[in-house]
């Protein structure tokens, strides 16, 4: 099986003066998920290369086994200095992809065209999609082939509104996951803040937060394998 996981390439915090990026847990946990599966992954991002890591996301409380794991992996590391640029990737070439999360999408991944369309094909084509945390917000502007939002009437989750607040974002990022979800048309649901919660939707697969990110790539892993008989 081969799996495209697509990351962001945006570093500022809005106006903050701070740094954001990719979520390390959000990456590490799928990835090895994928790895030990036998799975092939290829890393891409908009701009290619090294994307941007959250630096919150590698500070001693935010830290996992898995997250701990991917820094001493060479192999890991190698492959995260080398994304393929978003824009030299094909949906055909993958059975399913991944984004991870972290605010970094809401400002590159959500308003990205090739990322949109990307998302458009990869449901087209039949095949299973899963988004978490911040990531599902790169869903706000893709559309189904009559032009309807993808998002209108699908089961989906995301980083709640209450999440944001409790990170003291709600002011600073360009707009909130849950409400745009529900302008969308979206069924919203969530669990409780930081608790993991994933939706699976046909073959839309969303995760809350990052505690959702290892459990929601379980599901697309089980989701891939019972398309393939």
């Amino acid at each position: 099986m081969k799996v495209l996981m697509v990351l962001t390439s945006h570093d500022q915090l809005g106006d903050t003066g701070r740094k954001t990026g990719f979520w390390l847990e959000e990456l590490a946990a799928p990835y090895y998920r994928f790895r030990d599966a036998g799975w092939e992954i290829t890393l891409a991002s908009p701009r290619g290369g090294r994307p941007p890591l959250d630096p919150k996301s590698s500070e001693p409380d935010s830290q996992t086994d898995l997250t701990r794991r991917f820094e001493a992996d060479p192999a890991a590391e190698a492959q995260l200095d080398a994304t393929r640029r978003l824009d030299s990737v094909s949906a055909d070439d993958f059975d399913t992809v991944f984004y991870p999360g972290g605010h970094g999408p809401m400002w590159d991944l959500a308003e990205d065209t090739t990322s949109i369309r990307l998302i458009e094909q990869v449901v087209r084509s039949g095949k299973a999609i899963a988004l978490v945390c911040h990531a599902p917000g790169a869903l706000r502007h893709t559309r189904t082939p009559d032009g309807a939002p993808l998002v209108a009437g699908r089961q989906v989750t995301g980083f709640t509104d209450s999440e944001e607040e409790a990170v003291g974002l709600t002011e600073v990022v360009p707009f909130l996951v849950e409400d745009e979800l529900v302008a969308k048309g979206a069924e919203f649901s969530k669990a409780s803040d930081w608790e993991p919660y994933v939706v699976a939707d046909g073959l839309l697969i969303t995760g809350q937060n990052p505690a959702s990110s290892g459990p929601a790539a379980d599901r697309l892993i089980s989701m891939v394998r019972s398309l393939r008989g």
